[in-house]
C-alpha cells in the first residue's frame, strides 16, 4: 500500500482548494453572462468552450490529435502555428485563483495577467498551459520578458523582439522572426510548412476573420443589437477554439443578428448610454468592468482591447503570391495596423479610437488598466486630451484580478453611467464629475 508523506497530502489538499476555488469563480462568472438578457442564437458555443476550460479543468478540444502552441500576444501570427499542424491557443489569463498564488511568485508591482500566468505554471493543473509543445511569447513590456524567462524552466519557450517603430527595417527583422519562428515549429510539430499548407491556414484563418467582419458591421448597423458582454465572450472563446469552429459558430450568431436586423429587435428598447472599452485586456474569467458597465444601465457597444476585436481586426494583404509574399504579409499585419501602446508613436492608436468612436456612435470611453500595466497606463492622459476634444467624456480604471474592488468600480461606472445620460444638463453634470 502507498502512502503519502505530510507534504504530499498538504500538496494535495492545496491543490483541491485551488480547483475548487478557480472552478467556482469561472462557474459564477458564466452565469452572470448566462442571465444576461438578449444572447443570440449560437452562444452556447463559446459558453462552453470557456466552461471546458475554466470550469471542467480540460485541455483544448484539439482535432486529429494535434498539438497545441501557446501565444501571449496577438501579434503570434496564427496562419505560421495552424501551417505546422498546430493549434494556437492564447494563454493571457485573468484567474482571480491563480493571481493570488503568483502573487508569492512575481513582484507586487507586477501586473495581474502576469501574476495569473506564473500561478498557473506553479501549480501544473491547469491542462491549458500543461498540455503546451511550446510557448511564444512576444516581448512587448518587462513583465513578458521576464515572464518568458520563468515558463522557460517549465517548458519550450520562444521570445519574440516587437519593435518600438513599424518602419521597412522593422518590418524586415519581423520577417526574419517569423522564419524562424517556422523553423521552431517545424521542429516541435515535425511537420513542414510548405506553400500549400501556409495558403491553407490563410484561408482557415481568413474564414474567422470573414465573419468577424461581418459581425462587427451587423453591430454597427444597428445600435443595440448585441450586449457587448456577449460580444467580449464570442471574442474571449476565440482563444479555445480551433478557427474553423469558432467560424461555424459565429456564422450562426451573425445569421441570428441578421434576422434580429430584419425584424426590428434589440436587446433592450431603452437608450442605454454607448461605452466603449479599451485600455489593458479583458480576459475571462476577469469580466467584470463590461457586466457591470451592462447591469448598471449601459452597454458595451464598442471593444478596443487585444483579447477582443483588435485580435483580428485586420487580416493579412498579399501582394506577392509566393511563399516569403505570405511572410512578409503576415509581418505587415501583425505590426502596421496594431495600435498597440508598446509602439512608441501612439498616433495610430487615438485614431483609431477615434475611428470606434464615430462608428459605433460612442457617447462614453472607458480606459480599463490592469494595476502595473504601466503601458497601457502611460497613455491615457494624452488620449484623455484628445477625446477631451470630442466632447466624450473618458474614465480610468484601474483594476486587480479579485473582487474587492468590485463595489468601488460599481459606484464609479454607475456614475459614468449618469454623467452620460446628463449630458444635456450641465449644471448636474458637474455634480457628477465630482463622484468620478
Amino acid at each position: 500500500m502507498i502512502t503519502m508523506s505530510r507534504d504530499q497530502e498538504r500538496k494535495a489538499r492545496q491543490d483541491k482548494r485551488f480547483i475548487n476555488k478557480e472552478t467556482q469563480t469561472s462557474a459564477k462568472y458564466l452565469r452572470r453572462i448566462e442571465e444576461l438578457s438578449g444572447a443570440p442564437e449560437g452562444m452556447d458555443v463559446f459558453l462552453h468552450a470557456l466552461e471546458r476550460i475554466y470550469v471542467e479543468m480540460k485541455g483544448v478540444n484539439v482535432p486529429n490529435g494535434q498539438k497545441t502552441i501557446g501565444t501571449y500576444c496577438v501579434m503570434v501570427p496564427q496562419e505560421l502555428i495552424y501551417a505546422a499542424g498546430a493549434m494556437p491557443v492564447k494563454l493571457c489569463s485573468g484567474n482571480y485563483t491563480a493571481f493570488f498564488i503568483g502573487d508569492d511568485i512575481a513582484p507586487r508591482d507586477a501586473c495581474p495577467l502576469v501574476k495569473a500566468v506564473a500561478g498557473f505554471k506553479h501549480t501544473g493543473l491547469m491542462p491549458l498551459y500543461e498540455d503546451c509543445s511550446m510557448m511564444i511569447v512576444p516581448v512587448t513590456c518587462d513583465c513578458k520578458k521576464k515572464i518568458a524567462g520563468m515558463l522557460s524552466d517549465y517548458c519550450d519557450v520562444m521570445t519574440m523582439h516587437v519593435p518600438t517603430t513599424k518602419g521597412d527595417d522593422e518590418i524586415d527583422e519581423f520577417v526574419r522572426q517569423l522564419y524562424d519562428l517556422a523553423a521552431r515549429l517545424e521542429t516541435v510539430t515535425g511537420r513542414r510548412i510548405t506553400y500549400e499548407s501556409l495558403a491553407n491556414a490563410f484561408y482557415k484563418v481568413g474564414r474567422a476573420q470573414y465573419e468577424l467582419s461581418e459581425f462587427i458591421h451587423l453591430k454597427k448597423q444597428m445600435p443595440y443589437l448585441i450586449r457587448g458582454t456577449h460580444a467580449m465572450t464570442i471574442m474571449n472563446a476565440a482563444a479555445y477554439l480551433p478557427a474553423d469552429t469558432w467560424a461555424d459558430a459565429l456564422h450562426i450568431v451573425n445569421d441570428s443578428l441578421r434576422l434580429r436586423t430584419q425584424k426590428r429587435e434589440t436587446v433592450t428598447t431603452k437608450k442605454l448610454p454607448r461605452i466603449l472599452l479599451t485600455g489593458s485586456p479583458i480576459v475571462f474569467p476577469n469580466v467584470k468592468i463590461p457586466l457591470l458597465i451592462e447591469e448598471m444601465g449601459g452597454i458595451v457597444a464598442g471593444d478596443e482591447t487585444c483579447m477582443g476585436e483588435r485580435g483580428m481586426w485586420d487580416p493579412p494583404v498579399i501582394t506577392d503570391n509566393s511563399f516569403d509574399g505570405m511572410i512578409r504579409a503576415l509581418a505587415n499585419s501583425s505590426l502596421r495596423p496594431c495600435p498597440c501602446p508598446t509602439f512608441a508613436d501612439n498616433t495610430q492608436r487615438i485614431y483609431r479610437l477615434k475611428q470606434l468612436i464615430k462608428e459605433n456612435q460612442i457617447q462614453g470611453v472607458i480606459y480599463h488598466v490592469l494595476r502595473g500595466c504601466l503601458v497601457y497606463d502611460f497613455e491615457y492622459k494624452c488620449i484623455e486630451e484628445e477625446l477631451g476634444k470630442l466632447d466624450i467624456p473618458v474614465i480610468r480604471l484601474e483594476s486587480d484580478y479579485n473582487e474587492e474592488d468590485v463595489e468601488q468600480l460599481r459606484i464609479r461606472i454607475e456614475a459614468f453611467i449618469e454623467l452620460i445620460k446628463l449630458g444635456q444638463a450641465p449644471e448636474k453634470r458637474s455634480e457628477v464629475r465630482r463622484e468620478l
